[in-house]
């Protein structure tokens, strides 16, 4: 469980690599931007790393109840991959610095221990993802000429792709709007 600083730390991070990038995340920025001491901030995480890993939890822990609760509903698959599009797109129009940690490579750059941070929420995605179309394509659902693990990687690439374009864009659009277009065409691709 995070504390209230550790909150106001991760929110604050989010900030700062928003309208820096990953070099404007240092401590002493965090420190100046929260007006407390550098030594404060130690208190609380060991070092930026540790800051940046903690925001990866958070995702994590946030989307692993929309893609479980997904896998587990009644509804057909394509009506839960919608779901989960359509939530992402809330989520990141929510909180649209999480774009800049989660999709960033810059991040990821010769740190193992974010890469296998991000990799094992990613591996959960796509494990959960390629059960449901293939749940999905035993029902008559979904296309079976393309297999499940290589539809999955083309819907998280279409999602990947189509929030990145929107962070180029400086967030000038609606994300869930133009999403749910996205959506629709993505549907047209894998619908049987």
């Amino acid at each position: 469980m995070q504390t209230e600083r550790q909150k106001e730390i991760i929110e604050v991070a989010l900030e700062l690599i928003s309208k820096k990038g990953i070099q404007g995340l240092t401590i002493k920025n965090l420190a100046k931007k929260i007006r407390i001491t550098e030594p404060a901030i130690y208190r609380h995480y060991d070092s930026k790393i540790d800051i940046l890993i903690a925001i990866l939890g958070l995702f994590g822990k946030n989307t692993e109840p929309i893609f479980n609760n997904e896998l587990n509903n009644d509804n057909n698959a394509i009506d839960k991959i919608e779901h989960l599009f359509t939530k992402h797109f809330a989520s990141f129009s929510a909180t649209p610095s999480l774009v800049s940690v989660i999709f960033s490579e810059e991040i990821f750059r010769n740190e193992p221990i974010l890469i296998d941070k991000i990799s094992r929420v990613i591996e959960k995605h796509d494990k959960i993802l390629t059960t449901i179309i293939t749940n999905g394509q035993k029902k008559g659902e979904i296309r079976t000429d393309i297999k499940a693990k290589h539809l999955s990687v083309i819907i998280m690439g279409s999602l990947r792709l189509f929030v990145k374009k929107w962070q180029f864009s400086g967030y000038s659009y609606n994300l869930p709007k133009e999403g749910k277009r996205l959506i629709e065409s993505i549907k047209l691709l894998i619908i049987k």
